[in-house]
């Protein structure tokens, strides 16, 4: 009667130890989940690699998409699997790498949206003030801001989890688990600057770009009547249109979608209690971002797609393939 209890247990000769945490189609699940981890590796590494390898894409605009790339590869390579090794409820790694998973969690998805947030501030730049863009937005530029993205991302988790991490398992109530607990006010200063600031400077920089496309659509519009039919014109301004609305609407939603249930204990007013070993939704969510995000910034250019025929096709391994043409 005893041997089914202690093959509960995460830990079967230690007393204390976590019970194993069944859930429905634990193997469907298993399966689903480990083809998002290695969607994500897959297509951030090749964003990585494009960019690395071919010199005509080693641009200011292309090395925030590497610094995104880097970070949410690093979701992909170090965060999924650990949640994945304890899809049923156990931690097997002990409370130092507790603390480091979540650390490095804290990071790398920090500098995500701070990627992000880059990408919108150079779009803005790039198409608002293109007479300024090659004074303003220099490789310098970029690359201390890419720095300071990585920085302040680490110094923000350490803060966030500075209790946590001076004592990994001071939240666990057994042996074999993984929890962390974020207070409302830690939590409250975390939504701020990982959701609801970058959704704000996202939100008003993307919309600015819309007035401008939209303007310049007009503009162009009056031009083309002038010598075409209006219908011309007419098409040019409703392209104009869903382009620059169909960027904003993914960018944000997608975000919400994926950091807004992380989020929910805090906008409720609650401590934020995330337990790694029940592999949580909302972590998967949060997690999810970093394999829709190569998706969103980087499938769309045609130079990707090339990128990913002459790598399947192991084409970058021939002499001068860093100088092909991709634009």
């Amino acid at each position: 009667m005893e041997a089914p209890e202690e093959a509960e247990l995460c830990f079967p000769r230690i007393n204390s130890s976590c019970r194993r945490t069944l859930l429905p189609h634990s193997e469907l699940i298993f399966s689903v989940l480990s083809c998002i981890t290695l969607l994500t590796v897959a297509l951030n590494l090749l964003v990585i690699i494009s960019i690395s390898h071919f010199r005509q894409l080693h641009t200011t605009t292309n090395l925030l998409l590497l610094s995104l790339a880097v970070a949410d590869f690093c979701v992909g390579v170090l965060q999924m699997p650990a949640l994945l090794l304890h899809n049923q409820g156990c931690w097997y790694l002990g409370d130092l790498m507790c603390g480091a998973h979540y650390f490095i969690g804290f990071i790398v998805i920090s500098v995500s949206v701070g990627s992000m947030v880059l990408i919108s501030v150079d779009r803005y730049i790039a198409i608002c003030e293109p007479m300024f863009y090659t004074s303003k937005v220099t490789l310098r530029r970029v690359k201390l801001s890419v720095c300071l993205c990585w920085m302040f991302s680490t110094v923000h988790s350490s803060w966030i989890l500075r209790d946590f991490l001076k004592e990994p398992g001071r939240f666990n109530s057994c042996y074999g688990n993984c929890v962390v607990v974020v207070n409302f006010a830690e939590g409250l200063v975390d939504l701020v600057v990982t959701l609801l600031g970058p959704i704000l400077i996202i939100a008003v920089l993307y919309l600015r770009v819309f007035a401008v496309a939209v303007s310049q659509a007009r503009a162009m519009r009056g031009h083309i009547a002038a010598v075409e039919p209006q219908r011309s014109g007419t098409v040019t301004v409703k392209k104009a249109e869903m382009k620059a609305a169909r960027t904003l609407g993914i960018v944000v939603v997608v975000f919400l979608i994926c950091f807004c249930p992380y989020y929910f204990p805090t906008l409720a007013g609650e401590d934020t209690s995330v337990d790694a070993s029940s592999a949580a939704v909302e972590i998967w969510l949060a997690h999810f971002n970093s394999c829709l995000n190569p998706v969103i910034y980087a499938f769309f250019y045609p130079w990707f797609r090339k990128c990913i025929k002459l790598i399947l096709t192991l084409k970058i391994l021939k002499p001068g393939s860093r100088d092909i043409q991709l634009l």
